[in-house]
């Protein structure tokens, strides 16, 4: 028997931006519970103890919030991604950061992670541009990093970055679908041992005069 969910407290009134956060929050819990299609604007009002008017103040129909909930999860990863490289000046840790940050992301934020990653409204154009944005956006703050340390093209390093990127968060989506008896370290050990041995074959580009 599935659990009945928490109703929150007829609320009382917010600062807008603080009702935007907390419809947002109450949001993100009924879409990845029932998926786009089954959620209801109603649910969503009812769960964050607000009238549906309420929640009409802030997002003119139940796309609009979708698309404000999957922008912002979006912004988080890229966001975490850019913190991950910035963190250190060791590639090889630098990968293992980036590594580190997916399978984290897929265990700690399991939620956001499903509706970015596993979202049953990918044909709709708006949603399908914010879920790719994931990949690209991350994909061009690695391929940076590679083309200054190797001096590739941006072609060729964006290329690189992509499949470093694809590599971090399938492997992590597989690592939870299958509930694989390894543990997170584990695999994230195993993941940038991997990407490590490929990448750090790359000469680094050096300033030295000839």
């Amino acid at each position: 028997m599935s659990e009945t969910p928490t109703l929150r407290p007829r609320a009382g009134r917010l600062p807008r931006r603080a009702r935007r956060a907390q419809l947002l929050e109450v949001a993100l819990e009924v879409f990845v519970e029932q998926g786009y299609h089954a959620a209801s604007m109603d649910e969503i009002a009812e769960r964050a103890g607000v009238s549906k008017p309420v929640v009409y103040q802030h997002f003119p129909g139940k796309l609009d919030l979708y698309l404000a909930l999957l922008e912002s999860s979006c912004d988080e990863v890229v966001d975490e991604v850019k913190q991950a490289l910035a963190s250190t000046q060791d590639n090889r840790r630098r990968v293992e950061a980036t590594m580190e940050l997916w399978y984290q992301y897929v265990a700690d934020q399991g939620a956001a992670f499903r509706l970015v990653f596993e979202s049953d409204l990918t044909n709709d154009p708006d949603v399908r541009e914010q879920v790719d944005r994931v990949v690209r956006e991350s994909a061009v703050a690695i391929a940076e990093v590679i083309r200054e340390d190797t001096g590739l093209p941006q072609e060729a390093a964006y290329l690189l970055a992509v499949s470093l990127v694809g590599m971090g968060h399938v492997g992590a989506r597989n690592w939870l679908s299958e509930s694989s008896s390894l543990s997170q370290e584990d695999a994230v050990r195993l993941v940038a041992g991997l990407a490590w041995r490929g990448i750090g074959g790359f000469p680094r580009e050096t300033n030295d005069p000839a």
